[in-house]
């Protein structure tokens, strides 16, 4: 089993930024990814970010390319999303995940068996 406990939501202007992090904890390997989803109002979940633990790997959804990164602190067992120019569509709630990978790093919900609680991230105009 693992765990994952997410922070670092909150209310920010168009144009600021934030640090989502995910804590691990449990039996997690090198053979892990962890990414990043989001649900907004009324829409299903989608994929942000991804980054696979054995080689740092990242992959990250055309829409946030450019203004999101994806890292790891391995020390502490943590993955980050560092936002920047934020948009109000990036509105939603984030959700951490993560499960074993030996292929192609995982970017679809069904692909990761343990979630987060999420954490909201509201963007204001």
């Amino acid at each position: 089993q693992v765990q994952l406990v997410e922070s670092g939501g909150g209310l920010v202007q168009a144009g600021g930024s934030l640090r989502l992090s995910c804590a691990a904890s449990g039996r997690t390997s090198s053979t892990y990814a962890m990414g990043w989803f989001r649900q907004a109002p009324g829409k299903e979940r989608e994929f942000v970010a991804t980054i696979r633990w054995s080689d740092s790997t990242t992959k990250y959804a055309d829409s946030v390319k450019g203004r999101f990164t994806i890292f790891r602190d391995n020390a502490k067992n943590t993955v980050f999303l560092q936002m920047i120019s934020l948009k109000p569509e990036d509105t939603g709630v984030y959700y951490c995940a993560a499960d074993r990978t030996w292929g192609p790093i995982p970017i679809r919900a069904y692909e990761y068996s343990y979630w987060g609680q999420g954490t909201q991230v509201t963007v204001s105009s």
